[in-house]
């Protein structure tokens, strides 16, 4: 008899890539969330291993064994599982989204650098946006030739990654072209003709 379980993240990520694919084995999910959710956020994909027996023991999958060869185990949701992903799914999500980035943890502590050193950090932390935000664009392309129906929503997510790659490499280009605490020619020029109306108005008093 299933068992009620407590379910995770991770339990309703495989409940949704079997319910999107019919039916997959643990090596398809490891595959298919490294190639798409594992874009925009992380987890143990060792957990993919272990947690579609513990969700077919609680009734939410179905599984099939091979009887000879690899013996692989394949997955399918059941009408409980489909409940419970539309059930999660249904639920609003208020928390705010995680960002752990060290560069910017290093921009933070930047005063300890010369701004040449920030500045070289921000060249590199460009280049690494801007290829992947190449790869984004390149990825999305191929999802359109690809039964735009089927995978409308995974491309609306794919949106939002290709949104903040772009942000991010306007972002460390600003900062590699003028680290923080450094002035821009223009303000540089204001200031200089500011102290030179200084020094005039003390020289006529």
């Amino acid at each position: 008899m299933p068992q009620p379980i407590g379910l995770t993240p991770v339990s309703y990520l495989v409940l949704g890539l079997i319910g999107r694919a019919g039916k997959a084995t643990p090596y398809d999910l490891k595959r298919w969330a490294a190639e798409s959710i594992g874009n925009f956020w992380s987890f143990p994909h060792s957990q993919l291993y272990s947690e579609p027996a513990r969700l077919a023991g609680a009734g939410l999958l179905e599984e099939q064994q091979e009887a000879t060869g690899r013996r692989r185990r394949t997955y399918s949701l059941t009408d409980d599982g489909l409940a419970a992903l539309r059930l999660w799914l249904q639920e609003p999500t208020v928390e705010p989204p995680q960002l752990r980035d060290l560069a910017l943890l290093k921009l933070f502590f930047g005063q300890f650098l010369s701004p040449e050193e920030v500045a070289a950090h921000a060249r590199v932390q460009e280049a690494a946006h801007r290829a992947r935000l190449e790869a984004f664009n390149a990825l999305d392309a191929h999802l359109a030739d690809h039964e735009p129906e089927r995978i409308a929503h995974a491309r609306a997510a794919l949106r939002m990654g290709l949104l903040c790659e772009d942000a991010f490499v306007r972002f460390w280009s600003e900062i590699a072209h003028r680290p923080p605490g450094t002035s821009s020619p223009t303000e540089a020029a204001r200031g200089r003709g500011g102290h030179r109306a200084n020094r005039a108005r003390s020289a006529k008093s």
